[in-house]
């Protein structure tokens, strides 16, 4: 049985937001620089609650940032 992969958007969004940095986005959500670096490169899986902050920073809906592969 295969695992589903969580994708993600965010340094996508990091960039259209302004060039916003990987150290910026961890204060603004409330995590260190290398949870925000783990998540950009799919080696941890953010909580409910920090997808939600992740992507309200970015005016954007969890779905458009995160989503399911697999």
């Amino acid at each position: 049985m295969s695992k589903d992969a969580l994708t993600n958007q965010v340094r996508r969004c990091r960039f259209e937001a302004g060039e916003l940095t990987q150290q910026g986005l961890a204060e603004r959500v409330g995590v260190t620089r290398q949870t925000i670096i783990a998540i950009e490169q799919g080696n941890y899986t953010p909580s409910l609650t920090l997808a939600l902050k992740i992507a309200r920073t970015f005016g954007k809906s969890v779905e458009e940032v995160f989503w399911l592969e697999g």
